[in-house]
């Protein structure tokens, strides 16, 4: 089963800095995508939604800010991570970062080491089901980087749909996610498959987790949860 790497939208218009973005990213073991603009970062968001955005404050056609004011506007991209990256060092200025929506704020120069050190924390806040980092709920226990799953001691081979819907389930327990939210999240935004495909993966997941089947619940009316309260 092949490795899916967590996505990471650069929108940086200085081509020297934008290197050494991609370049720090790819080595921590991310995919990288380069905007040099707020335009081309409006439309690549639109096409896929990557899982971290570093946006640069000062960019040639608008201000980073207005950018990231539309994303957090917008239903599809409000819980989006951004990472702002900016010359500016004002006190001032990191407050209205933080204040439009700004998960973090990186000043450059900035030390590379740090960059993927707060990427991987604000990942492991906002998105602990992408990280590499071991998931478990109760009797569940999920090796992301191994990709082995044990259920109650005993170890489940799942297919890839099967292994990417758990992991998202276990981490985030007890929330409840509709048919729509599963495609999004699990299966990756603009996915063109009918939102009843979740119901027969959910199906034979079940069927997967044997004796622990009753963890994956249907909330009628409303989606799925991962929880073992009755």
């Amino acid at each position: 089963m092949s490795k899916e790497l967590p996505h990471i939208l650069m929108v940086e218009d200085e081509p020297s800095i934008a290197e050494l973005l991609r370049f720090t990213m790819q080595g921590a073991g991310f995919a990288t995508t380069i905007a040099t603009d707020v335009a081309q970062a409006r439309k690549l968001i639109a096409e896929s939604l990557p899982h971290v955005v570093l946006l640069d404050w000062m960019l040639p056609d608008s201000s980073g800010l207005v950018l990231l004011s539309e994303l957090r506007r917008d239903q599809r991209t409000a819980a989006l991570p951004v990472i702002m990256l900016t010359a500016k060092g004002m006190e001032e200025d990191k407050v209205k970062g933080l204040n439009e929506g700004a998960d973090d704020y990186v000043t450059k120069p900035f030390s590379p080491k740090e960059l993927v050190a707060r990427v991987q924390a604000l990942l492991r806040r906002k998105a602990p089901e992408i990280g590499s980092q071991a998931l478990k709920y109760r009797d569940i226990s999920i090796d992301v980087e191994r990709r082995q799953v044990e259920v109650a001691g005993r170890q489940v081979a799942l297919d890839q749909a099967e292994f990417k819907l758990l992991r998202y389930l276990v981490a985030h327990p007890e929330r409840i996610f509709s048919r729509a939210q599963l495609l999004d999240k699990v299966w990756g935004d603009h996915t063109f498959i009918e939102e009843r495909t979740v119901d027969v993966h959910i199906m034979r997941l079940r069927k997967s987790l044997g004796d622990l089947a009753h963890y994956v619940q249907t909330v009628r009316g409303m989606g799925y949860k991962l929880s073992a309260e009755q």
